[in-house]
């Protein structure tokens, strides 16, 4: 459970830390505006996946379901800046499908919390593998993330592609190469 109370000391905290005067005018509200937006930006925490893909829908075929450009944002856990961006997924049905819209829930349950670009993929493609249970599941995520760009080594525009397979699209390289071919089609 989010603690808005603890958040609004740690803002002060932090304010006070780096020098500021907390009382001054522009940052009065401050402490409480930020544990409002970290209440939305973290909700993800008590949030369930498997909420968003428990309504399945009977499907005859078996052929590839691909879903990109879902935009996405989140909080690096290493030094809680921001990282945003693209995420592909594509799963091969096992006699069942999801609304489409689920598995850009499904994302943003894992996005809204403390994350690792690494860890969002692999959750992302463990959730549909596990409520699902489709054949196989690819997600793919392409990311920029502002500890690259504004701290460190500071160069903006690079992105990060992290890649999790599951099922069929481990053994099948022809299913990886079709989830590629099917990316690069507008």
């Amino acid at each position: 459970m989010i603690d808005q109370n603890k958040i609004r000391q740690g803002i002060c905290l932090l304010l006070e830390g780096i020098g500021e005067d907390i009382t001054r005018e522009g940052l009065i509200d401050t402490p409480d505006r930020i544990a409002r937006m970290y209440t939305e930006l973290f909700s993800g925490m008590e949030e369930d996946a498997g909420e968003h893909l428990s309504r399945t829908f009977h499907v005859d075929n078996s052929e590839m379901v691909l879903e990109k450009d879902i935009a996405f944002h989140s909080v690096c856990e290493h030094h809680m800046l921001p990282f945003f961006g693209k995420v592909h997924i594509a799963y091969i049905p096992n006699g069942k499908v999801v609304g489409l819209s689920k598995l850009a829930r499904t994302v943003e349950v894992f996005a809204r919390r403390l994350q690792l670009q690494e860890q969002l993929t692999g959750q992302s493609a463990d959730a549909l593998m596990g409520h699902m249970k489709p054949q196989g599941v690819l997600v793919m995520v392409k990311a920029e993330h502002m500890c690259m760009t504004m701290r460190g080594i500071k160069k903006p525009g690079s992105q990060t592609v992290t890649l999790a397979r599951r099922g069929v699209f481990e053994t099948d390289p022809l299913l990886e190469e079709r989830f590629f071919r099917l990316l690069k089609q507008n």
